[in-house]
């Protein structure tokens, strides 16, 4: 194990000239410089001061209030994690410290991804900003929480006043810093939406400089189809007139494996027709959301959760709902491809199929039960590897965890994709792993200000290990935390120094810079 060291000025005045006026905060050095770029990694000296870089080639002996040895490391951007399901209310403290994604070297995440916006944004983000958290945040305008604002969970097209209404509310987020307006079309009530509707809102994020993040409409063979979904999001694009942002894109389900090459397809004609598209993705072979997404039919769900679950128990509409659901069943790989991860479910850590067992019911009615008490979210195992690897390496494409509850890559997607992608297997080059979680990044959600060891930049940096730069969380203990992160400044500030976890709250709300990045 390598002996990392901070050493403080009062220890560096006897042996080291101050090669300048004024001390940096933090000097980094002898260390192995990823840029965010994809040019080869070189050895540099980096400067911080005031939060910012604001040099990569300082004297190894220049006067600073804090040096990091970082013989044996690498240095990267801060990684920036496109989707997230992190915690905002500043009244958990512990939860917004991010502790989770400060461990995989994650500074910055962004919320409001899937539609569903920050609950009571406004106040939310100002209260976050006075006590301050883990990471640095940005969020999305979310296209289903503005719908049920105006029009609850309504399966019907909205009137001229509805949508004038939606549009002025995505207006006030873009006014706030939002980065464009994100949708889940799977989910309700984004799911009620046709094409026309979000390509509408869509423009107003358009016109004040935001970008287009989508869950697509379907991700295997729910509805539409994964193929015609990519083409719709394509579609928003090109005819709101703003780029393309496709979250944890995969082929789910095994009626739909291999259909990787055909998104691939897609997307490449679109980009070489000129409409910016990208994507994110999750290095698992197991995605993440509620029991009743995954299986009630969208028209069930309508209306308030009373309505919905008066549904789910009237006798006359069983025949048909069970039909529809045990389709989604069959798509989600059966009832032991689905496990319950929730960490307060009765039911955490248990299949359908077991849970069936155990109430002495067929797996639909079981799911019907556990949805009626509680609606716990649920593990599928139902990618295939070689659709991932196949996404994974093409240009557009860059990491996410997509991290929430229960799911081990809420604790562990950064290290897990590194080991995966770039150690294990030599499917990236770490610079191209590195651009993908950092630059490329910040360039795509214009975030102009992040992402790269560059002067003038945020002095957002991780300092890693490669050979203990590991995910320790798992499906069985989702919550244990990665390691290998040795040293991790936030906006300058030293969060994480000699593997330990400092507590400080570095982070900060971030807003769009509404224009492409130079």
């Amino acid at each position: 194990m390598r002996r990392v060291v901070l050493i403080t000025l009062a220890a560096l005045v006897a042996c080291a000239p101050n090669t300048q006026d004024t001390p940096f905060d933090v000097l980094i050095v002898n260390g192995t410089v990823y840029d965010g770029s994809t040019d080869a990694a070189t050895q540099r000296n980096v400067g911080v001061r005031g939060g910012l870089i604001v040099t990569t080639s300082a004297p190894p002996d220049a006067a600073a209030t804090t040096v990091v040895d970082a013989s044996g490391l690498l240095v990267f951007p801060g990684f920036i994690d496109p989707h997230t399901h992190a915690p905002t209310n500043a009244a958990d403290p512990e939860a917004t410290a991010h502790r989770n994604f400060l461990t995989q070297g994650i500074t910055t995440v962004i919320v409001g991804n899937d539609g569903r916006g920050v609950p009571g944004r406004e106040a939310t983000l100002a209260a976050l900003e006075r006590a301050g958290s883990g990471t640095n945040v940005a969020f999305f305008a979310g296209h289903g929480t503005i719908r049920r604002a105006v029009m609850n969970l309504a399966d019907r097209a909205p009137d001229a006043a509805e949508l004038d209404t939606m549009r002025r509310m995505v207006s006030d987020e873009m006014d706030a810093g939002a980065l464009g307006l994100s949708t889940g079309l799977f989910y309700a009530p984004g799911s009620y939406a046709a094409t026309d509707e979000v390509v509408e809102l869509a423009r107003v994020a358009a016109e004040m400089g935001g970008i287009y993040d989508t869950h697509l409409r379907d991700e295997g063979s729910y509805n539409i189809g994964v193929v015609a979904a990519v083409e719709e999001a394509i579609d928003v694009g090109h005819r709101a007139g703003l780029p393309v942002h496709i979250s944890h894109i995969k082929a789910l389900g095994t009626d739909s494996w291999g259909l990787s090459r055909d998104i691939i397809a897609v997307i490449d004609a679109a980009r070489t027709d000129g409409i910016d598209v990208t994507a994110n993705q999750y290095p698992w072979v197991a995605s993440n959301t509620r029991l009743a997404s995954a299986l009630v039919p969208r028209w069930v769900m309508a209306g308030t959760p009373d309505e919905m679950r008066t549904r789910l128990r009237d006798p006359s509409l069983q025949a048909r709902i069970r039909s529809e659901m045990t389709a989604n069943l069959g798509r989600r790989g059966g009832p032991g491809a689905m496990l319950i991860t929730s960490r307060a479910s009765e039911w955490r850590g248990r299949t359908l199929e077991e849970i069936a067992r155990v109430l002495e019911l067929d797996p639909i009615a079981a799911a019907i039960e556990v949805v009626l008490s509680e609606d716990p979210s649920i593990a599928s195992f139902v990618m295939n590897q070689e659709d991932i690897d196949r996404l994974r390496v093409q240009p557009w494409l860059m990491t996410g965890s997509d991290g929430g509850d229960g799911h081990p890559r809420f604790f562990a997607s950064y290290p897990k994709a590194w080991r995966d992608f770039v150690v294990d297997r030599d499917l990236l080059s770490a610079e191209r792993f590195v651009n993908s979680s950092t630059g490329q990044v910040a360039d795509t959600l214009r975030l102009c200000s992040r992402g790269y060891v560059r002067p003038g930049y945020a002095a957002d940096i991780a300092i890693v290990d490669p050979d203990t730069f590991l995910p320790h969380a798992t499906f069985e203990e989702p919550y244990r935390l990665s390691t290998g992160v040795v040293h991790l400044l936030v906006n300058g500030r030293i969060v994480i120094g000699d593997a330990k976890y400092l507590g400080t709250r570095a982070g900060t709300v971030l807003r769009s810079d509404r224009a492409p990045c130079e």
